[in-house]
């Protein structure tokens, strides 16, 4: 009897910029989805400290940020032995590809990137570094150095794997052949938009995160400030317009969300009520995470010994591509 080969598995690619700890937003949209691969695909993932240098002068605080973030990925079910987590900066040959890949993009295309048309239009570009305008072409270095076939992405990032793909193409077209592979989105449509504190998107820019491995004092702290409407105790409330009603919903049963539902429909209960429900909730799931992050933070050596494993690990791909698109290039001999 014939036995079959296992058919090889398909490599994802997810990157996370290292500008502070992560809040509830990263690690709903991002972080948790990108874990949950790694059984299915070959998952590649990296912390973007090329990325973070547009914006960050302090190399103190982003190697720092580097080990939060890699702990963090480990205390949420990281396993080095299935997945490669790496520096960016660890694989400098993504920069030459990044000059490479300039000299076939048109500028008409880094201008019709989503930031630097966010601040032409609010009349800032002439304060955008040149690192934030070409941030695509790195991007797109970033993926197809890895041979990525499939990229996770939320639906306002689809725009970067477009580009990527244009980048491919054009370098292919240019030197005459199928040097670099061309990626694939993973659109993860069922990932809502996190609420805020004050009921925008969850971002660092507007100052309204929650981070859910905080001490359990200062969680709280944080939970309390999410914003409410006047009405007070007594008063029937709409459950399906609270933001605190939102994030609990993440994190308690079908039970749990109807009886919260129920007394806000009632009267008589708090916004006080639901945000200390809230963080009972949040702080009870995020617990054994929170004890295995603070046994690893202050382990920097067991945590480079992640990187540089995650980066020993895509080593041959990487030498792989970048030798096939000098080779195209006429670079080299």
């Amino acid at each position: 009897m014939s036995s079959q080969a296992t058919p090889a598995k398909k490599r994802s690619l997810s990157g996370i910029k290292p500008t502070g700890f992560p809040h509830l937003g990263n690690y709903l949209g991002m972080i948790r989805p990108a874990i949950d691969l790694q059984d299915d695909f070959e998952a590649f993932y990296f912390v973007a400290d090329y990325h973070a240098l547009t914006t960050v002068r302090d190399p103190q605080a982003l190697r720092q940020s580097v080990y939060q973030i890699t702990a963090y990925f480990l205390a949420f079910g990281l396993d080095p032995e299935k997945a490669a987590f790496f520096r960016q900066s660890d694989i400098p040959e993504v920069t030459e590809l990044t000059w490479l890949l300039s000299c076939v993009t048109h500028m008409g295309l880094l201008e019709r990137a989503h930031a630097y048309k966010a601040a032409r239009d609010q009349g800032i570009e002439k304060d955008i570094n040149h690192g934030v305008f070409t941030y695509p072409v790195l991007m797109a270095s970033d993926i197809l150095i890895y041979d990525s076939d499939v990229v996770p992405v939320g639906a306002d990032q689809v725009q970067h794997l477009e580009m990527t793909r244009d980048m491919a193409q054009k370098f292919n077209s240019a030197f005459g052949g199928d040097f670099l592979k061309l990626p694939e989105a993973r659109v993860r449509e069922d990932v809502a938009t996190v609420p805020g504190l004050d009921g925008r998107k969850m971002s660092k820019s507007y100052g309204n995160i929650i981070e859910p491995l905080l001490p359990p004092k200062k969680l709280r702290k944080q939970i309390m400030k999410i914003e409410t409407d006047s009405k007070g105790l007594d008063d029937p409330k709409d459950p399906s317009t609270c933001n605190i009603v939102t994030l609990y919903k993440l994190f308690a049963s079908a039970e749990e969300l109807a009886e919260m539902e129920e007394n806000y429909r009632r009267g008589g209960y708090g916004y006080g009520h639901a945000k200390q429900a809230l963080f009972e909730k949040m702080d009870e799931h995020f617990a054994p995470y929170r004890e295995r992050f603070n046994a690893i933070i202050d382990d920097h050596n067991y945590l480079d010994d992640v990187l540089d494993a995650g980066a020993r690990k895509v080593r041959p791909t990487v030498e792989d591509v970048i030798a096939r698109v000098r080779q195209a290039s006429g670079l080299g001999r």
